[in-house]
């Protein structure tokens, strides 16, 4: 709890200022983080791909990376102060959590960031406040809503489509109408790929919005009204298409400064 409460002050300082006539309009934006253990078992750290923190900064949002905290009460402030929240990607949510067994190819993810997010994306929802999920935050949201996964894209769905390799691309089918067609202005992106797992039966108050080529659900969106946006590639790491990141980060931080 000690190394936790300098970052909570930090947080509640920020939001102090946020208060006053004279604060910035930039919404604070949580940012999910792997739970690295070392192999001595005993240590561990808080990681996050640096491209997150970049895509929230350069398209009008403060990021704040959030460790996996076991307490309650600094899990209830992120809920609090925060304006937006992003799901970033990692390992995969344990199959036990959707009543599955495991596959042969599933790597779990360590307990301490299952109970944490687990917690947190259920609270995050229940707020109404804007949320971006990317790759396994996009999994996790589903399995939280009551969903359920494909363990295996490549032995349960097939190889027509590579999801995963080095720095793979494939295109995505949009629904005409949806959030992300708008935002994005095309109904046929191209996207960086990196997973091995995709939704498969629906979680509750969600829609799939964008599917591959191969039928493997691409991005979700929320249905009771409040923004949610849910993709499994990386926008973020598309360094080569940065309009592409900018236009789905932006949207995202557009709704946070919206609802403030």
């Amino acid at each position: 709890m000690k190394k936790i409460l300098p970052l909570l002050c930090l947080m509640l300082l920020i939001a102090a200022g946020c208060s006053s006539n004279t604060a910035s309009t930039r919404p604070l934006i949580g940012i999910t983080s792997v739970y690295k253990l070392y192999d001595d078992g005993a240590s561990a750290a808080t990681v996050v791909d640096f491209t997150y923190v970049k895509a929230v900064e350069e398209n009008g949002g403060t990021p704040l990376v959030l460790p996996t905290v076991t307490g309650e009460l600094p899990l209830s402030d992120y809920v609090d102060i925060l304006d937006g929240l992003v799901l970033v990607g990692g390992a995969d949510i344990p199959p036990s959590a959707y009543g599955q067994l495991p596959h042969e190819t599933v790597v779990k993810m360590p307990n301490q960031r299952y109970k944490f997010e687990n917690r947190l994306i259920s609270r995050w929802l229940h707020s109404g406040k804007p949320v971006l999920g990317v790759c396994l935050g996009m999994q996790f949201t589903n399995v939280v809503s009551g969903g359920t996964m494909i363990q295996d894209i490549p032995s349960q769905v097939g190889k027509k489509v590579i999801h995963r390799g080095n720095r793979a691309y494939h295109y995505v089918n949009i629904e005409p109408g949806s959030i992300l067609a708008k935002i994005l202005d095309t109904d046929r992106p191209f996207v960086y790929s990196s997973h091995h797992q995709a939704v498969k039966d629906l979680g509750s108050s969600l829609k799939v919005i964008a599917r591959s080529d191969d039928g493997v659900i691409e991005a979700l969106e929320r249905t009771d009204g409040n923004f949610g946006l849910f993709v499994q590639w990386h926008p973020e790491a598309m360094t080569d298409d940065p309009a592409h990141r900018d236009a789905i980060y932006g949207a995202f931080i557009n709704a946070c400064i919206e609802q403030k």
